[in-house]
């Protein structure tokens, strides 16, 4: 399929695209993340598990049985090194994410020419299972099927991603990652939420401070988790 060079407005260019570190709260503070506008690059859709070299996703990844672990301070230490390693090894902009105790939402943009997602979610699983099991007994009752496998209770065996299209698709992605743990009840301002890269969005002046309430019934097309 044709390819297209997707130009965003210069207001949305002006972080860049080399990986940076910006100052954010709690779960992100370590995590090497990027520009929350890369420039994409397009293809036509296939309905199948899309891949777009260079291109930015949307993933939701849930645990197992829906174990809500992954917002104790455990489990967003075991996840923070297994994404610092996969970042170093795998090199990708982490350009926004959100923790909720049974799964969180993630964008991505992936290096040019490289579209192997489905690699370093598998490794970042990995490690993560590794890392919080070698300091807690508690996981999912462990099924036949994943017994044979030698898998784990810790993580889903799949993730959902989304091949973003274009700046409108990247702004709804990031508005509905931010507005999650409103929509499911946790707060009622996406300001009080912690675990999220909101705030870093604040300092770069994409957001409103106020931005997201109890008020605001869901974000338009989107449900994905």
């Amino acid at each position: 399929p044709r390819k297209t060079r997707f130009r965003l407005p210069a207001r949305l260019c002006r972080v860049g695209l080399d990986t940076h570190r910006v100052p954010t709260k709690g779960f992100t503070d370590s995590l090497s993340i990027s520009s929350p506008f890369p420039r994409l690059r397009l293809a036509q859709p296939n309905y199948w598990r899309k891949r777009v070299p260079g291109a930015s996703y949307f993933f939701t990844v849930v645990t197992a049985n829906r174990m809500p672990w992954l917002t104790t301070l455990l489990g967003r230490n075991s996840l923070r090194s297994a994404l610092e390693t996969v970042q170093h090894h795998k090199p990708f902009h982490l350009d926004a994410i959100i923790l909720l105790p049974d799964h969180l939402h993630t964008i991505w943009t992936l290096p040019p020419g490289d579209d192997q997602y489905s690699i370093r979610w598998s490794r970042i699983k990995e490690l993560t299972t590794r890392k919080y099991l070698a300091d807690s007994e508690i996981e999912a009752p462990l099924s036949q099927s994943r017994i044979s496998k030698r898998e784990r209770g810790v993580w889903q065996r799949r993730f959902w991603e989304h091949t973003i299209r274009d700046e409108h698709d990247y702004k709804r992605c990031l508005d509905y990652l931010h507005w999650n743990p409103v929509k499911h009840g946790l707060v009622e301002q996406v300001r009080d939420y912690e675990f999220s890269t909101f705030s870093k969005y604040v300092q770069l002046g994409e957001y409103d401070r106020d931005w997201g309430t109890a008020g605001v019934k869901d974000i338009p097309g989107v449900e994905w988790e």
